[in-house]
């Protein structure tokens, strides 16, 4: 079986494909300052460097052969201008000059495939498999809409656009809001529009719902009542999960935190 192991303390992942082993992140959300500023007034300092430094960070420390964003590298929909290119530019750049880089098309991505792509791999909205040929598979996808039937063949799925994160209170009535991860066994009529079911009888993939990359691009509170999924699968396709905070605490089925 294919592994997907979150990297202790950071919203990143590896997984062995291999002949090649890859870092895992999703929603960067590149550029979310300048969002921030045109969609809602706010100003805040760009943390744009120290994005790009932890990617190549991770890279390094992992020891990875490829970076696979799972959709979202940049903020704004559309082809990306001003700032936020730059910031684009710079991160691509860097990441590629150590290791080459993939992107799953999410749904702020589609000016950002197109503008780069000389400079990356793209798979596209409907989500792809890592690792073709190797004795176990990963499937990816960004999450904005119903992925290709065919990745429910994988071993392994991971899917991003979620943000999950969970709200925590102490005894005294004190709360804070951490990122975290959702995996659990796939309910595969769930993950496709029709709701078809595979026709040989197999052993369902586990989802691994990634938090996001960017810590200032909000998030489903997964544990909240009322909060609802963004992914048109979620929660269905996930009828059991445990949730899981960066620093690899295991606080169980999300439902009952």
């Amino acid at each position: 079986m294919a592994r997907v192991e979150p990297v202790v303390g950071e919203p990143a992942a590896v997984a062995d494909l291999g002949a090649e082993r890859a870092l895992l992140v999703a929603d960067v959300h590149a550029g979310i300052e300048v969002g921030l500023r045109y969609e809602r007034g706010v100003e805040l300092d760009s943390r744009a460097n120290e994005r790009r430094e932890r990617l190549c960070d991770l890279v390094a420390e992992t020891d990875a052969d490829r970076l696979v964003v799972l959709g979202d590298l940049a903020h704004r929909i559309g082809a990306p201008d001003g700032d936020e290119r730059e910031e684009l530019e710079a991160l691509i750049r860097a990441v590629t000059d150590r290791v080459p880089m993939t992107l799953v098309e999410g749904n702020h991505d589609a000016g950002v495939a197109e503008a780069f792509a000389a400079d990356l791999d793209v798979i596209g909205p409907e989500g792809g498999r890592l690792g073709r040929g190797s004795a176990s598979s990963v499937a990816v996808c960004h999450g904005h809409t119903w992925p290709d039937p065919a990745l429910r063949d994988a071993d392994v799925i991971c899917t991003g656009h979620e943000h999950p994160q969970v709200r925590l209170e102490d005894s005294v009535g004190g709360s804070r809001v951490e990122r975290a991860w959702l995996r659990g066994t796939l309910d595969p009529a769930a993950f496709t529009e029709s709701g078809d079911t595979p026709g040989p009888p197999a052993d369902p993939p586990e989802l691994v719902v990634f938090p996001a990359f960017n810590e200032r691009s909000g998030g489903t509170w997964v544990n909240v009542e009322g909060q609802s999924f963004l992914a048109p699968y979620l929660p269905a396709a996930l009828p059991a999960a445990d949730a899981y905070l960066l620093d690899g605490a295991r606080l169980g089925d999300y439902r009952d935190i």
